[in-house]
C-alpha cells in the first residue's frame, strides 16, 4: 500500500474525506483547516503526495507558492486581519503532523496569541461562512 493511500490530505484530494474548499486547480487544493489556529486558517496543499519541502518537485512547489500568495491576498481582502502567518513544517521535530507538503495561512489580529495549530474542531457553518468570504475575494 502506498503512503498516499492512508494520507488524510490525499483522501481529501480524492474526495474520500470532505473539506471546505477555497480553491482548486490541477496541481493544488486550498481548504479551511478544521482545527484552526484562528478564524480563516487555510491550508494550501500540493495534490501530488510529497512528504515535505525537501522532496517536493519544483513545479509543484511553484504552483503551491503562487496559490499561497493568491489565497493570502484574498484572506487579507475578505477578513482584513492585522497580520498573517504563513508557515510550513518539515518533520515531526519541527511540528509537522501531516506528512504531505502543505502551507498554513493563519490570519492574526493585533495582540492575538496563536499557536501553529489549533486544538479544537471548528464549527462547520462558521468555516463555510469564512470560506465563502475568501472565495468571493479570490474571485474578484
Amino acid at each position: 500500500m502506498s503512503e498516499s493511500a492512508n494520507c488524510i490530505f490525499c483522501k481529501i484530494v480524492r474526495g474520500e474525506i470532505p473539506s471546505i474548499k477555497i480553491h482548486e486547480d490541477a496541481q493544488t487544493l486550498s481548504f479551511m483547516d478544521v482545527r484552526p489556529a484562528s478564524p480563516g486558517h487555510t491550508l494550501v496543499i500540493s495534490k501530488a503526495h510529497t512528504p515535505n519541502l525537501l522532496e517536493i518537485a519544483e513545479a509543484d512547489l511553484l504552483a503551491v507558492t503562487v496559490v499561497v500568495q493568491r489565497v493570502a491576498q484574498a484572506i487579507q481582502k475578505a477578513l482584513a486581519p492585522d497580520g498573517m502567518r504563513v508557515s510550513q513544517f518539515n518533520g515531526a521535530a519541527a511540528g509537522q503532523t501531516v506528512f504531505h507538503y502543505h502551507v498554513h495561512i493563519i490570519p492574526t489580529q493585533e495582540g492575538q496569541r496563536i499557536g501553529a495549530h489549533g486544538r479544537d474542531q471548528a464549527d462547520a457553518q462558521q468555516l463555510e461562512s469564512l470560506a465563502a468570504q475568501i472565495r468571493a475575494a479570490l474571485g474578484s
